[in-house]
């Protein structure tokens, strides 16, 4: 999933640019939209999803429409921050999202007006801007070459629509998290970089390699980067087999291969210190 962020003060265009991109995304895949509400209430009690929660529940899922119309669901949680609720898009399969405000977030940005102190700005608009036919097409451009966000359930409902699928009798997984304690030491976070484009062409390599073993149908593999907290995930690999027993060495080869031959690197940070973890594991380089 490819998330865009669109930011900028109150009433200076964010809801047209939004729009325009919702609706001209919606022509390349599905689309879901993540909207700050500062100081709104989310749950009125005049609706059913705000007597819910005053009744004690943490989830409020709304269904609607008829099984001739679609189905739309509507869910609302208490304290859900920005990173669920993407995971909660990614989890459904969608192909983007487009996210108005969070300014403080780590998003690729659309500024709209003179907003100043965000980071990771990829456009800026002046305020109030017409969104012409031109200038949503490149907007549009900025958002489908943003990286894809996955979830393990994103990638297990992508190994699902392999039309090879049918031939599979098991799906396996492995998660990667960062080990909080090892011994008496304590790890608060890791800081990953990848060596790009060597990195995603190593990944490649391995899952086509992978392929190639006999009953092994699909191979999907995704390692994050930056900072990842510890009991956060680092790495997903998912692997649709004909039998289970050609699953689980298929997976585990593939955290094998990824540790030994892609281009990533790692940096613990200790409770003591913080080091690259290659340079502790390879001193003479």
């Amino acid at each position: 999933m490819k998330v865009i962020s669109v930011v900028g003060y109150k009433e200076s265009g964010n809801e047209s640019v939004v729009s325009a991109l919702v609706r001209n995304l919606s022509g390349f895949g599905t689309v879901g939209t993540i909207k700050y509400m500062e100081g709104q209430l989310l749950n009125p009690a005049e609706i059913d999803a705000g007597r819910h929660f005053d009744a004690g529940a943490d989830t409020v899922i709304e269904i609607t429409g008829t099984e001739a119309a679609g189905t739309e669901v509507v869910s609302f949680s208490r304290d859900l921050n920005l990173e669920d609720a993407l995971d909660m898009l990614c989890d459904q399969g969608l192909d983007f999202a487009v996210v108005e405000g969070f300014k403080e977030s780590n998003l690729p940005k659309i500024v709209t007006g003179d907003l100043k102190g965000v980071s990771n700005v990829v456009f800026r608009l002046p305020a109030d801007i017409d969104m012409h036919e031109e200038l949503t097409a490149t907007l549009v451009g900025i958002a489908i070459a943003q990286p894809d966000r996955y979830t393990l359930e994103a990638l297990i409902k992508k190994v699902r629509k392999n039309p090879a699928i049918r031939k599979a009798g098991a799906i396996g997984t492995f998660s990667g998290i960062v080990r909080e304690l090892a011994g008496n030491e304590r790890t608060s976070k890791l800081e990953f970089e990848k060596y790009e484009p060597e990195a995603s062409k190593a990944l490649d390599r391995i899952r086509e390699e992978l392929k190639q073993k006999e009953g092994i149908l699909e191979v999907l593999i995704h390692h994050k980067t930056g900072v990842i907290k510890a009991g956060e995930d680092i790495v997903y690999i998912v692997v649709a087999s004909a039998h289970r027993t050609e699953l689980f060495p298929a997976l585990s080869e593939a955290i094998e291969r990824i540790k030994a031959e892609a281009p990533i690197w790692k940096k613990e940070f200790t409770e003591k210190e913080e080091f690259w973890v290659h340079d502790r594991e390879h001193p003479e380089n």
